[in-house]
């Protein structure tokens, strides 16, 4: 490239000097740089020339000049422009500084057919800057808060404005006044920094609550007095005080602290509630606090001092309105007091600050009246609980259940009636109160609840309305000894044999109640002592008691006489009959399997009844084998010869032992006059009592009518046995005869062998193959 492009200033020495060396003979490289040019923001005069360039390198035809950059091509468009052919740059308009505060073109040179002549140069356009802003603030409000009562200097908060112009010049130096913040002047600012402080004392939330707005010092007043507040006008202004200015708003909240005491609004307040009223708001006392509603320095608290000795008041706090509430909490009475003077003391939820002046507590007299009302009536005694024997009689009072009036003052009868009576056991009069009884009062019942009956009564007063109570009645049905313990079960099987298995557990049960109940006595009859040769009676439990034998003992049924007595108050006692089946023992201790097969089906009968079954079967199998060793003819002599040798009466050998064992002195046991007079057991003669036998039992009933087939020998001897169980009389003996009526027709022979063996009658035994596989034994041996 050539030499570097040659610019020229006008009136600049400098452009002179450099064309002087370009004459020269030897050419010397440029090296400088054209100073920028400056230029005021907000130049009016336009078009305005900045400067004229030129070329080194003239041609002929001439040269052509352009720029290029911000303000001429690029944005903004149409600022700078220049003369092509003689290079003046202008400016086409107003420059703002805080917009572009410089512009940097580029000049270029070109021949005539557009090539460069010389390298391209910078040209920097400096925008001066002009005191054309105002500060700005950064808001149009400032907020600060600070305690009531504040000392001098403490700092609140900080305003701060900013200016668009040169910060480097005076036109951005900013400072801070305060233009208005009324006549106290309680505030000060910062000049530089813009720092807001209190500068006196004494600041009073109370005393500068305000209401509006102050139209000469701008404060803001806040209605009745809830809030103080500053209000202070703010200014900034450049030129380092001198130059533009602006304004804002500065809020300064005092904050409360606790420097009031409420007080009462009056010194006596009166109120009025009914009496027996519990749970409801009588009435309020009013206060007044200067400090921040809502805040616990507002925030009252209410007590009773004096007058209130039950604690029937209580006194809270509205958090709405701060008044103290009165309510009652236990029911009054008219007729024990009628009037109550209260002293209320009121004091706020936080303590006053050491600041605040001091003042006595506040206190109020509050006059409540209490009116009368009609109330219902009152049983004393609720539930009334009362005890009353079992079985009282009808008609006997057992007690006066009443109520009383509590309206003293007032003229008024109780009524009373019944108004739960479930079993219908009772009767009450209506103006007294007494209680009867209608029937007698039972165990056991369905109205009992663990031996207590309840009943409600009624009270009612005659009053408009009429008010009614309602009694508890708890009676108390004592029990009374009345039943005598029962043997239960009343039979048994042991085995025979003292120490293996001859024990048995017996037990008894009691209709009445304790203590009427158990523990029972158990013991052989006293009646019998000869029982105690055999058997004995040790107590099991309070309820069991275990019979053993004292002796070995044969096979057979046996019927004990027992007493059984309760431990009741008196004790009742009872003689009852235990039946004791005995078997034959095995080598355990316990019954053989037949013979327990056969007490057991004897332990349902009476023994008299089994006796009579055992010794059919033996005289069956006697009868089988004297027919088969003995021819008919000759068994009717030996009979006659035996009736005629011999004048005492063979039955008068035949001895029957009681179940207490054996022993000829036991002959007694038994009246031996009913062997000797067979007639008395006709079915048409009534048969003598067994001394052994209860004398509760009944009479069998007879004649049966027979069973019309063999089929129904089973339930014809089910029948016999069910009559022979109550059967009295029926002796431990061998006879058929007084089993029971068998009627007439028989085909077959009596079974006793008294009888059978005495009969000229040839008998046919085949029918007996019928009664089961017990007698088929029987037929095939006696039949043949």
């Amino acid at each position: 490239m050539g030499p570097p492009l040659l610019l020229a200033c006008l009136l600049a020495p400098l452009c002179a000097r450099a064309w002087r060396q370009h004459e020269a003979p030897r050419r010397v490289k440029r090296a400088w740089v054209i100073p920028p040019i400056s230029v005021s923001e907000n130049h009016k005069r336009i078009p305005h020339l900045l400067v004229q360039i030129k070329s080194d390198k003239q041609q002929p035809g001439g040269v052509i000049y352009s720029i290029k950059g911000p303000g001429v091509d690029e944005e903004p468009l149409g600022i700078f422009s220049i003369d092509k052919f003689s290079g003046k740059v202008f400016l086409n308009a107003m420059l703002d500084r805080e917009e572009h505060d410089r512009y940097r073109l580029r000049a270029f040179a070109l021949d005539l057919g557009g090539v460069t002549l010389e390298d391209p140069t910078d040209l920097e356009i400096i925008v001066v800057d002009q005191n054309d802003n105002r500060p700005l603030f950064r808001q149009d409000v400032f907020t600060g808060r600070v305690l009531e009562g504040a000392e001098p200097g403490t700092c609140v908060m900080t305003v701060d404005a900013t200016d668009a112009d040169d910060p480097d010049t005076d036109n951005a130096a900013l400072r801070y006044s305060i233009l208005e913040q009324g006549a106290a002047g309680m505030f000060s600012i910062n000049a530089t920094t813009g720092e807001i402080c209190t500068a006196r004392p004494g600041l009073d939330r109370e005393v500068e609550a305000w209401g509006g707005w102050d139209g000469a010092g701008g404060t803001l007043r806040t209605p009745h007095g809830t809030m103080g507040v500053y209000n202070l006008t703010v200014q900034a202004a450049d030129m380092s005080g001198d130059g533009l200015t602006t304004t804002a708003v500065a809020v300064i909240y005092l904050e409360d602290i606790n420097d009031n005491a409420p007080e009462f609004t009056k010194e006596e307040f009166s109120m009025e509630v009914e009496e027996q009223a519990a749970g409801v708001d009588v009435g309020k006392v009013f206060v007044h606090d200067k400090d921040l509603a809502g805040s616990p320095s507002w925030l009252a608290k209410f007590t009773i001092l004096e007058g209130d000795p039950e604690g029937a008041f209580a006194i809270r706090t509205d958090p709405h309105t701060n008044d103290g509430v009165l309510s009652v909490v236990k029911p009054l009475d008219h007729e024990v007091r009628d009037r109550f003077e209260l002293t209320v003391s009121v004091q706020n939820e936080r303590p006053l600050e050491p600041s605040a002046p001091a003042s006595p507590r506040a206190l109020a007299t509050v006059r409540v009246r209490v009116r009368d009302v009609n109330e219902a009536p009152v049983f004393r005694e609720n539930p009334r609980r009362i005890s009353v024997l079992e079985g009282t009689p009808p008609g006997t009072p057992i007690t006066t259940y009443t109520a009383s009036d509590p309206d003293t003052q007032q003229i008024q009868s109780l009524s009373y009636a019944l108004l739960y009576d479930p079993a219908g056991w009772l009767q009450l009069d209506p103006h007294a109160g007494t209680v009867r009884t209608k029937r007698e009062l039972l165990h056991p019942s369905a109205f009992l609840q663990g031996g207590w009956y309840i009943a409600l009564v009624l009270a009612r007063d005659d009053a408009e309305p009429p008010l009614s109570a309602t009694g508890t009645l708890s009676i108390e049905i004592l029990e009374v000894n009345d039943h005598a313990p029962q043997l239960q079960p009343p039979a048994g099987v042991l085995c025979g044999r003292p120490g293996r298995g001859g024990t048995l557990l017996l037990g008894a049960t009691d209709d009445d109640r304790p203590p009427h109940g158990a523990p029972f006595h158990f013991q052989l009859s006293p009646q019998h002592p000869q029982l105690a040769r055999n058997w004995s009676i040790a107590r099991f439990n309070v309820t069991h008691a275990v019979l053993a034998v004292l002796a070995e003992l044969p096979e057979g049924p046996y019927s004990l006489p027992l007493l059984l007595r309760d431990s009741g108050t008196p004790p009742r006692e009872q003689q009852q009959q235990l039946n004791v089946s005995v078997c034959r023992c095995g080598r355990d201790g316990t019954c053989l399997h037949g013979a327990l097969a056969a007490a057991s089906a004897g332990a349902g009968i009476t023994f008299g009844a089994l006796t009579i079954i055992l010794g059919s079967a033996i005289l069956l199998l006697a009868l089988a084998a004297l027919g088969a060793a003995r021819v008919r003819g000759r068994r009717r002599a030996l009979r006659k010869g035996l009736l005629q040798r011999s004048r005492d009466d063979m039955r008068d050998n035949i001895l029957n032992y009681d179940e207490q064992g054996g022993g000829e002195e036991d002959q007694d046991a038994y009246d031996i006059n009913q062997l000797r007079h067979p007639e008395l057991f006709s079915p048409r003669a009534k048969p003598p009592l067994r001394r052994d036998a209860p004398l509760s039992s009944g009479t069998p009933v007879a004649p049966r009518r027979l069973p019309s087939s063999p089929s129904d020998i089973e339930e014809f001897i089910n029948e016999g046995l069910e009559a022979a169980d109550s059967d009295p009389s029926v002796p431990p003996y061998d006879t058929a005869l007084i089993y029971d009526y068998e009627g007439s027709g028989s085909v077959a022979s009596p079974l006793s062998s008294i009888v059978s063996s005495l009969t000229d009658e040839d008998q046919d035994y085949d029918y007996l193959s019928e009664w089961g596989p017990r007698f088929r034994r029987l037929a095939d041996l006696y039949g043949h």
